[in-house]
Parts: structure tokens; sequence; C-alpha cells
């Protein structure tokens, strides 16, 4: 994929109502008013979404008598798709380093939360752990 082609797809794909548009598309083709139907947005307004998903190449048009039913092509996308699996190392690296790091936290955390064990014996017999005084 060139990164023209990329760029393509990351920006058809930056729009929420591209992407709604896709999620549909992905249930079977369909019509522009039925694509437009649960957005308030004109029919004209639909019809530019489309031509942006159609360059980006992620639907193709086709032409049924009067209706130009737009369908899914995936292609695009699986190929972005590629393209940020190549970064999945570097996420699950970062992501297994924090996880670490917090864990060693949590032991160090804990670490300072346990009384040592005089501590303890004291609070069993009775004794409050602290400073003694000698105010009697």
């Amino acid at each position: 994929m060139t990164t023209d082609q990329l760029s393509l797809t990351f920006g058809a794909l930056s729009d929420p109502t591209r992407r709604a548009i896709l999620a549909r598309l992905a249930e079977g083709e369909a019509t522009v008013t039925e694509l437009a139907a649960p957005f308030e947005m004109s029919l004209p307004a639909v019809s530019k979404h489309l031509k942006v998903l159609e360059r980006a190449g992620l639907i193709t048009r086709g032409r049924e008598a009067q209706w130009r039913p737009a369908r899914l092509d995936a292609g695009p996308l699986k190929e972005a798709a590629g393209w940020l699996d190549e970064y999945r190392r570097f996420w699950e690296e970062s992501f297994d380093r924090l996880d670490e790091y917090l864990q060693e936290l949590q032991r160090n955390q804990g670490r300072r939360n346990v009384p040592d064990a005089s501590h303890r014996r004291e609070e069993r017999n009775g004794n409050e752990a602290g400073p003694e005084t000698d105010d009697d």
C-alpha cells in the first residue's frame, strides 16, 4: 500500500459519519437514501461522504437503473490493519513494561503497609503501638 493510499484510507476513516456508513455497508449494499436515513443531513451531504469513501477505495458504486448502490470494499481496511499490526509489538511491549512496573509498585506498597512482627505482637497483647511515655 502506498503512503498516499494509506493517507486516503485513514483520512476517510477519520470522520464518524463515514465510519458509520462503512459499518452499515458491512451488512450489505445500500442506496444513498438508505445510507442517509440514520443521519440528520441532506442527500448531497451523504453523497459527499460517499465520494470520499470511494476515492479511498473503501466502497464501490454500482449502477442499477437510476440507483447507484454502494458496497463495501474492505481491501484498503485490511491493508491499514496490516500497517497498524506492525506497531502492535511496540504497544504490547509498552503495556508489558507498564504492567511490570505497576506490579512492582503494588509489591512495594504492600511491604510498607504490613506492620513488622513486633508491632503485631504488641497489638495482640493489648498494647498500643507507639512511643512510650512516662506521663504517670
